[in-house]
């Protein structure tokens, strides 16, 4: 499975170049994204393993990104980190949460606090997706088992019906003997 990246959501160039300098001594691989719109073409092309959006940018919002992803079940688990320079509120804390934001970060952002959520979400999105894929394998595995095994115990088909059928006795024929009926 190839590296998930970590796609950087903010329509502010310098607040992209700090995210990137903040996130790369984690070594992993970064996306960049300059609108709602383009965030969620990446996303959805796959390959993306955590999100750090702007709550507020024009057009597609950081919160209709994320409503659009968890309505889709292959984006719906993706972690995402909003991130918003105007201050917390209550409805936009609740908003993000009850959307199942992993965390609501306000800028500037310190790159130590930052790192450390990060590494610990993108790293448990990994094991996640590891551990999803082998539920997959082992029930496949389980499955070519129990098929086999339903084989190997199966009773043998019956013989197609045919007019070789066995008689029934319906009676005694004017002649003393059985007379006989295919059924």
């Amino acid at each position: 499975m190839p590296e998930a990246k970590i796609l950087i959501v903010d329509d502010h160039e310098d607040t992209l170049y700090a995210l990137e300098s903040a996130l790369a001594p984690l070594g992993y691989q970064l996306g960049r994204a300059t609108n709602g719109d383009e965030a969620l073409k990446q996303v959805l092309r796959g390959q993306v393993g955590l999100l750090l959006l702007d709550v507020r940018m024009p057009g597609v919002s950081g919160l209709d990104v994320v409503r659009y992803m968890r309505r889709v079940e292959q984006t719906q688990h993706i972690p995402v980190i909003l991130l918003t320079g105007f201050g917390l509120d209550q409805l936009l804390t609740s908003t993000a949460f009850a959307l199942g934001v992993a965390d609501l970060v306000m800028k500037p952002i310190d790159p130590w606090s930052l790192r450390t959520k990060v590494r610990y979400l993108y790293d448990a999105h990994r094991r996640h997706l590891a551990l999803e894929q082998e539920v997959r394998e082992l029930r496949a595995l389980v499955k070519d088992h129990t098929d086999a095994d339903d084989d190997a115990h199966r009773p043998a088909a019956l013989p197609h019906p045919d007019a070789r059928l066995p008689t029934q006795r319906i009676g005694q024929a004017h002649n003393g003997e059985l007379e006989e009926e295919r059924t």
